[in-house]
């Protein structure tokens, strides 16, 4: 890992949100696709660690990046209480809960599946999801001791709004880690085969854009976070992206077996995918990074 240094001509203009009802679709229907990519149904990437996960075991990987941005969040060992903001069905928030519990968290979704569902699976630990925006919740200011984003909001494109709401709702002193992958250049220098990539990866995942990493760092420390580090976790990341390929021909087989078709979401969620591996291969225009950053 290392702490990078950017400049400000690598930014990229901010550009209008998704419709709201097209995210809601996104995450209703992806759901049971994830479950095949995560029996804990982390919807993320993983953090490959020597001697502490395993290459070929996808979600040793995938909660070693709960664990690493957990670790990043600090909170105390006391009683305390996090905000998972986008926490799809709560996958984080389980491995939290089940490893302290004396800690409490919230996560928030568009999706009321995920919420159903989400909430089932945390009936024993004490953690709730809650059917809201994580860029206008219904939270009081100053109240939680932490925050955390894991590729989430990739999906209002790493908007300031989210920044800010983020800062709204943290106590003093407390931390927002985020997770994700973001540009390290402008789209328009972007290679023809990057842009391509790039577009594609946005439509199929439904992401309004990947934020310029400068940019972001701009941006969070104009709302008034300090200490913001940035950490370049690319090839720790990319062990589990390589089982993108193998998980895209078995879920394929699965739900060709099992309906005789793919549903439309599922084929953009395999497009997703496959377009997250080749943009993964262009280490100069994208990069998978945590962010670190102190209210």
């Amino acid at each position: 890992m290392k702490t990078i240094a950017l400049h400000p001509s690598d930014t990229i203009q901010s550009k209008p949100l998704k419709k709201k009802n097209d995210l809601i679709d996104f995450y209703d229907e992806a759901t049971a696709d994830y479950e095949f990519w995560s029996k804990d149904f982390n919807m993320h990437f993983g953090y490959w660690k020597p001697f502490a996960t395993r290459l070929l075991r996808r979600d040793s990987m995938l909660n070693e990046l709960n664990k690493q941005v957990l670790n990043r969040l600090k909170l105390k060992k006391g009683k305390a209480i996090f905000a998972d903001l986008g926490c799809g069905m709560g996958g984080t928030m389980r491995y939290a809960l089940q490893k302290n519990w004396n800690h409490a968290a919230l996560g928030v979704t568009l999706s009321q599946n995920q919420v159903k569902e989400g909430n089932k699976l945390l009936k024993d630990l004490p953690g709730t999801i809650l059917k809201e925006n994580y860029n206008r919740t219904s939270f009081k200011n100053n109240s939680f001791d932490g925050a955390i984003a894991i590729e989430s909001f990739c999906h209002s494109g790493h908007n300031r709004d989210s920044f800010k709401e983020a800062y709204r709702i943290l106590k003093p002193k407390s931390k927002l880690v985020i997770s994700d992958a973001f540009l390290k250049k402008n789209v328009d220098t972007l290679s023809p085969c990057s842009r391509y990539c790039y577009g594609k990866l946005c439509s199929s995942w439904s992401l309004e854009q990947l934020g310029s990493i400068y940019e972001v760092e701009k941006q969070l420390k104009n709302v008034g976070f300090k200490e913001v580090i940035i950490e370049d976790i690319s090839l720790r990341v990319a062990p589990s992206v390589m089982h993108v390929p193998f998980a895209i021909l078995g879920f394929t087989i699965k739900e060709l077996l099992k309906s005789g078709k793919l549903r439309k979401q599922s084929m953009n969620n395999l497009k997703g995918s496959f377009f997250a591996l080749l943009s993964g291969l262009h280490l100069r225009s994208f990069g998978y990074f945590i962010i670190t950053c102190t209210k």
